[in-house]
Order: structure tokens, then C-alpha cells, then sequence
């Protein structure tokens, strides 16, 4: 990751688009300034520098905008009790085996132009073509949503989050608002009765009694009213004046909210809409000026940054209209609609104040890429244990091939993960954070909501005995490992507390041990 900024400002405005607070830079930095001005690109380096490593840490003081309504409140309090969700992206992409949307995104950064299909075509026309012509050859003839939703409710999962429509704007669900959808006249899957994808996963995951939540892409890289076809794209934003051409803007606002509408109206009970592409927002003069000198990957990617009002109001207003209680989560975008955050492919340092889901991938990508290596089964119940531990949910990521098939990994992973959830779900599910969240790096402690419970986490397989001094005890407590009945005993000194592990304890688990303390 490398960031270049070219004044304090901007490296100020980059901090705020994050939803950060900068004074505590501006407080160190400004005054230096004032002082040394000759070291300016010395200071800036340096900071750019700094920023690449701290911002994961940094971002965890991110501004939270509770939902004035108690509702939505109580909702997130349910939420918050599941812990542990699958996200799924899948697209005509997946034949490609390369990144979701990104690659037809005409900016000069790694993931972006960086991440084609290497032998499609250097002209960015030719490459777009050929992209969008995807759905004409996207046949998952194999797409078996039922075995999903088993694996995933085996698994311990509790909530799934699925791409109907990612940036390209290629939609998952029969929208009559398109015909670029894998239920189109162009795409051969059309012809399946379960072509209506999204519509399938939802009730194959309700059946299995886990929450749905609908993943929708604010920005349409295939909208003729947001990518026109007049102007070539230059970036990820809308490709005209929006303040010239105001009546576009309308057209694909309201494309935007009918489509939304859809997913709300005809799909069933829907518990969360996951709004991905944060920069269709209002934004201030300033910050699209601040927007216009960033450089990232030594490119100026941004070139036609502007306000995007999508009225978002509007469209939450009419969304919990037809699904009271909604949690609606507009990612990286300060403020009331954002109803938790979602720190990607990255678990903070330390609990957070408020609700917030950590999503990750499985594998190394987002989407389907043969041979993607698959984090093995101790890794991933560690990250799981560390994100409940700091208050967070996991919500964990699979990509589903072109054929509509899982890899066999992501069976074998959900598997091992659901046989430790079986012995210690307690410990995770319904649970909160302690008053601190762990001992070393190496164990970890959520308690019960009522308090009267706590659980120890322990990372390392247990020797013949376990010293604990982040958490208080007293002779009255009882303790126990959890796929064990008997109690251990412990011994109390003034450094804290020993507790008596039983001689076969490695033998009774896997992965993470949990003591629970009564």
C-alpha cells in the first residue's frame, strides 16, 4: 500500500473521506509546520509513510452515528448476538477467475487496470466489450444453494450476505429494470427455473434459519445514466456533470431506489441491505477538490470527482417500508445509515465502541480464482474468537465458481468451524465483550450479556496449568472446560489466579480451548 500526498490538506481530506478524525494529526503537525516549513516534503513523506501502517489502528476511532430509532437499535442487539455470517461474491466474473468489477474501472491502480484478465486486450474498449459479454457464457448449471445454506448453518454461520449486484452492475436477481441479469435474454442461464439466483439463496438460507442480507452496489459501471455512453469513463464515478445534467442524475436515482424496491418487495423477509460503493455520496467542494490532488500507487486515480445524492434518506425510508426493522449499512459513509461498520479484510487492535463487522476472505479473493489458497481451519476460528472478543461480528467471505459450485475447502473449513461451535458456541454467540478483551496475544475473553458468565479463549494447547491476571476471581466462582463437565480447581494468589487444567485437556479439543467461569 502506498499513499503520496502532495499538502497537508489533502492528507487531512484522505483521513476524513476514511470517516476519521484528523485533528489529533492537525494538533501534532500544524504547529511543526508553522516552525519548519522548509521540511515540508520531508514531513509529508514521512507521513505518507506513517499513515500505511497506522491507518488499521487509526481507524478504529471512527465516528458512529447510532439510528435515532429504537427499533433499529433493538435489531442491531439481535444482530450483534449471531457473530458469525457468509458473504458471497459471485458474477459473470467468476469465468474469468480475475477480481469483481474492478478491472473494467479505467483507473491506473493495481486492482483496477492492474487486476484484467491478462490476454483479452490491451485497448480499454475492447477489454470493456469483452467483459460485458460475460453473461452470454455465465452457466452455473452445478448452483446447489440448498447445499449452501446446510454447510453454512452446520458451519455455525447465522446470517448471509449475497451480491445481488456488484460496481459492473450485472444483477443476481431478475430485475425488470435490466436486462444485463443472469436471468436476461442474453445469458443461457435464463432458462433455469432457479434463475432467479437471489431469490434462491434467500429461501434456501431462511429455510435453514439464518438472516438474509441483500448486498447492493450503489454505482453502475452499465448504467447508460451513470457510466454514459456520450463520454467515455474516466474513473469509478459517474462519467458526466451531474451538476450539468441533472436530469440523468434523476434517471438513475430513480433506477437506483426501483431497483432496491425490488429487492425488498419480492424476495421475502430481508434482514440487512449491505450498500457497497461509498463515494456515491454528498460531498462537500472541498473534498472533491482534496479528492482531485490525492495520489495513490503514484497515480492521480481520481479525475472526475463530484456530489453523488443518491437520497439516501429516501431510499432507506422506502426500504423499511416494506421491511420494518431493516439494518441498512452504507458502508464507509459517516452517519445514521450507516448502522455498523465494516473494517474489510482487517480485525482492529482493540475492541470498538460500537456495532461493527469485520468481513474477510476465506480464500485469497473476493470472487473465484482457480487454485485460491484457503485459510486453514485454526486460523480462521482464531480470527473468529479475536472479532468476538473486541464486540465484532465475522462475516466470512466464499466465492462460488462460473460452474455454481463451492470449492471442497470451503466445506471442510465450515465443518471444522461448526464441530468447534458446537462444543463452544457459548462463548461466542449472544456474548459481549469483557472489560478487557484479552490476556497476551495469545488468549481471549467475552463474557455473557447478564454478566454472570465469563469465557476464557485460550489459543495455545494448555499445559497442566492455565495463569490467568486480566481477570478477577473469587472463591465462589466455578470453572470448567467447555466439552468437559467436571470443574477445575483453581488457587488465588495476589498476582491472580491458577487454575488446574485435567491431564487429557489436549485431547479434549482442537484449535482453541475455552474455559468458562461461573
Amino acid at each position: 500500500m502506498e499513499i503520496i500526498f502532495l499538502d497537508l490538506d489533502s492528507c487531512y481530506n484522505w483521513i476524513g473521506k476514511l470517516g476519521l478524525d484528523s485533528r489529533p494529526l492537525q494538533e501534532i503537525y500544524d504547529p511543526f509546520m508553522r516552525l519548519k516549513p522548509n521540511l515540508s516534503g520531508k514531513l509529508l513523506a514521512g507521513l505518507s509513510l506513517a499513515l500505511c501502517s497506522i491507518i488499521p489502528t487509526y481507524a478504529q476511532h471512527q465516528s458512529y452515528f447510532p439510528d435515532p430509532d429504537t427499533a433499529i437499535q433493538r435489531r442491531l442487539e439481535e444482530w450483534q448476538d449471531l457473530k458469525f455470517g457468509l458473504l458471497m461474491h459471485w458474477g459473470a466474473y467468476s469465468q474469468w477467475g480475475i477480481v469483481e468489477s474492478w478491472s473494467i474501472c479505467p483507473e491506473d491502480l493495481s486492482w483496477a487496470t492492474g487486476g484484467r484478465k491478462p490476454g483479452v486486450s490491451d485497448n480499454y474498449q475492447e477489454y470493456l466489450t469483452a467483459y460485458e459479454n460475460l453473461p452470454k457464457t455465465f452457466n452455473p448449471t452445478k448452483f446447489d444453494p440448498e447445499r449452501w445454506a446446510t454447510a453454512a448453518r452446520e458451519g455455525g454461520m447465522k446470517y448471509v450476505v449475497f451480491t445481488t449486484k456488484h460496481h459492473d452492475g450485472f444483477c443476481m436477481f431478475d430485475s425488470k429494470y435490466t436486462d444485463y441479469k443472469i436471468s436476461g435474454p442474453n445469458s443461457p442461464f435464463a432458462a433455469d427455473p432457479r434463475s432467479n439466483v437471489t431469490r434462491e439463496i434467500f429461501s434456501a438460507f431462511r429455510k435453514q434459519g439464518l438472516w438474509t442480507g441483500a448486498y447492493f452496489s450503489k454505482p453502475d459501471w452499465h448504467s447508460d445514466d451513470y457510466w454514459w455512453k456520450k463520454f467515455p469513463p474516466s474513473d469509478r464515478n459517474c462519467n458526466y456533470s451531474i451538476q450539468k445534467y441533472p436530469e440523468k442524475w434523476a434517471k438513475f436515482k430513480e433506477f437506483t431506489h426501483n431497483q432496491i424496491n425490488e429487492l425488498m418487495t419480492d424476495y421475502g423477509k430481508v434482514d440487512i441491505l449491505w450498500l457497497d460503493g461509498g463515494w456515491v455520496r454528498i460531498k462537500s467542494p472541498e473534498e472533491i477538490q482534496a479528492e482531485l490532488n490525492e495520489m495513490y500507487e503514484n497515480s492521480r486515480w481520481t479525475r472526475n470527482p463530484q456530489s453523488q445524492d443518491i437520497d439516501m434518506a429516501g431510499m432507506v425510508r422506502e426500504a423499511r417500508a416494506k421491511q420494518p426493522g431493516l439494518i441498512v449499512v452504507d458502508r464507509a459513509v459517516p452517519g445514521i445509515h450507516q448502522n455498523y461498520l465494516t473494517p474489510e479484510q482487517h480485525i482492529p487492535e482493540t475492541g470498538l465502541p460500537y456495532p461493527w463487522e469485520t468481513c474477510m476472505t476465506m480464500a485469497g479473493s473476493w470472487s473465484y480464482v482457480p487454485n485460491d489458497r484457503y485459510k486453514p481451519s485454526d486460523e480462521l476460528i482464531e480470527k473468529l474468537v479475536d472479532i468476538v472478543s473486541k464486540g465484532g461480528n465475522y462475516l466470512l467471505n466464499i466465492g462460488p465458481s462460473p460452474e455454481g459450485e463451492w470449492h471442497d475447502a470451503a466445506y471442510e473449513r465450515l465443518a471444522d468451524i461448526g464441530a468447534w461451535l458446537k462444543i463452544n458456541g457459548e462463548a461466542i454467540y449472544g456474548t459481549r465483550m469483557f472489560e478487557t478483551f484479552c490476556e497476551g496475544e495469545r488468549i481471549r475473553f467475552t463474557r455473557s450479556k447478564d454478566h454472570k458468565t465469563r469465557f476464557v479463549f485460550l489459543f495455545d494447547p494448555p499445559g497442566p496449568t492455565v495463569v490467568l491476571t486480566k481477570m478477577p476471581f473469587t472463591k465462589h466462582n466455578k470453572v470448567s472446560l467447555l466439552g468437559k463437565k467436571d470443574p477445575l480447581s483453581y488457587k488465588i494468589s495476589p498476582e491472580g489466579v491458577e487454575i488446574q487444567m485435567p491431564k487429557d485437556v489436549q485431547a479434549l479439543g482442537k484449535y482453541v480451548w475455552v474455559l468458562k467461569v461461573d
